[in-house]
């Protein structure tokens, strides 16, 4: 099949209006960061999922590699096409429809193009909590989320994408549809293909839809901010807060006063707590602490329970400060300054990024000895360091010195930055990936940080289920 009668047969199934071939394709041709960007022979946007169904198998008969994209918002170059020109682009955006809400079964049934704020939105119109939330839930699309296996702020109660998912439909590389949307949670017949799938990022097939879990809306959720001195003290912050909320922690987010600082400078309507702008302040707190407090009795007893745990956190010297939010506008302030560290970033320049998980109790000790390595090697090098700590994910990530352009600093030093920051991840038992997924962009890295024998059975499993390697190649796998 020629590259005219592919797309001929592309237009016939979705629509002439729905496969872009000419004129600026940037938006699904370049990846968020900016980091990537190919050429596609084509984008196509499919309706439904037979549409999928019937674009994988021209697909498959002409030859042509597909890479399923939802949002374009991932971190790791995972949903751009590579600059072949032969690579098609399948995008979800069409597919946004929610399937149903089942009150009784806790679940709701959304297509793969949902965006991440409307089901959360559809959950909370049905009196319903859906906990997954994104720096850029305004955007991304819940086959995105589920395809990267995404986490988030809330995983501290609720657990990744992963867990949250009871059930998905498929096209496989043959273009078959696989249909697993029943919603139970006892299912033991057998391989869970669900868990295959989620977190594959699409190299095993296209996920068009999937059955999620609901949660009854809290009673009252409360935020809170406390600065404390160490992240040693940081940690045991957390383990008060466990053992004085229980399950009533939904989150607990750690920032590096560097990080909050960004914030500051960059968004000066923007009241950080107990940070300034001053890039140096040594008189203020090196870290910060955001905790959500949600509440199934009353927002008094949610509030009687914070000021309970930080009483005994001022007792135990790992609070120095904090505050409360008043109410909701407060507490929205408060996380969108935390959601701000990464666009005050962007606004200081380019840096290296890291998305990595260590066992929390090992984060105090990885932090000080790769904090102190970065400085041997590369005096100068600015810290932010933020991230999900309830859960042990830190973006662990670095600036360039304040007298040294961030563009050739990154040229210069990347490599380097990344091997010493991975191997010492490696030291500390974690992982290089926590939350963001592999990609294209480390997948070169993967080898060195993986056990052959995962690697081994990984790509037994992308050969039975997608042994031409049409789906998103050169992501996640060397193959």
């Amino acid at each position: 099949m020629t590259t005219n009668e592919l797309l001929d047969s592309l237009r016939a199934i979705v629509g002439d209006a729905h496969v872009l071939a000419e004129g600026d394709l940037a938006a699904w041709e370049q990846d968020w960061r900016r980091r990537a960007r190919g050429k596609a022979l084509a984008v196509v946007r499919p309706a439904s999922t037979e549409q999928v169904a019937a674009v994988v198998k021209a697909c498959a008969a002409a030859g042509a590699s597909i890479v399923p994209q939802g949002g374009n918002t991932g971190l790791v170059c995972g949903s751009t096409p590579d600059d072949s020109g032969r690579q098609v682009v399948l995008s979800t955006q069409r597919m946004r429809a929610v399937r149903a809400i089942d009150p009784a079964n806790l679940t709701i049934t959304v297509e793969a193009g949902c965006i991440l704020q409307s089901l959360q939105e559809e959950a909370e119109k049905a009196g319903f909590l859906f906990p997954l939330s994104l720096g850029s839930e305004g955007s991304c699309t819940i086959g995105g989320n589920l395809s990267t296996n995404a986490g988030g702020t809330q995983v501290v109660r609720y657990g990744n994408a992963r867990e949250l998912c009871l059930g998905l439909e498929v096209v496989t590389a043959e273009g078959e549809i696989w249909s697993g949307l029943t919603g139970l949670r006892k299912d033991n017949t057998g391989y869970d293909l669900r868990d295959l799938f989620v977190g594959a990022e699409g190299t095993l097939g296209i996920i068009t839809a999937a059955t999620m879990k609901l949660y009854p809306l809290p009673a009252a959720q409360l935020t809170a901010w406390a600065a404390v001195p160490s992240m040693e003290q940081a940690v045991e912050l957390l383990g008060l807060a466990h053992r004085t909320l229980g399950a009533g922690l939904t989150g607990f987010e750690v920032m590096g006063r560097f990080a909050l600082s960004l914030v500051a400078k960059h968004f000066p309507q923007q009241r950080v707590p107990f940070v300034s702008a001053a890039a140096e302040a040594p008189d203020e707190t090196p870290w910060c602490v955001l905790l959500e407090n949600s509440d199934d009795e009353s927002e008094e007893h949610a509030r009687a329970r914070f000021e309970q745990l930080l009483e005994r956190a001022f007792e135990a010297g790992c609070v120095t400060d904090a505050v409360i939010a008043e109410n909701l506008a407060q507490a929205r302030q408060l996380w969108h300054i935390r959601e701000s560290i990464t666009l005050a970033q962007v606004e200081e320049g380019l840096n290296i990024k890291h998305d990595i998980s260590i066992p929390v109790s090992r984060i105090p000790e990885f932090v000080r000895k790769t904090d102190a390595l970065l400085a041997e090697k590369l005096p100068g090098v600015r810290m932010v360091d933020f991230g999900h700590l309830g859960d042990g994910n830190l973006h662990y990530n670095v600036q360039a010195p304040v007298d040294v352009p961030a563009a050739d600093f990154l040229h210069a030093h990347e490599d380097e930055v990344n091997t010493l920051v991975y191997d010492s991840v490696r030291a500390f038992d974690g992982s290089i990936s926590a939350e963001h997924g592999v990609g294209s962009l480390k997948q070169h890295k993967l080898p060195d940080y993986k056990s052959p024998v995962a690697l081994k059975l990984m790509r037994a499993i992308k050969g039975a289920l997608d042994p031409q390697n049409r789906m998103n190649p050169g992501r996640v796998l060397e193959v």
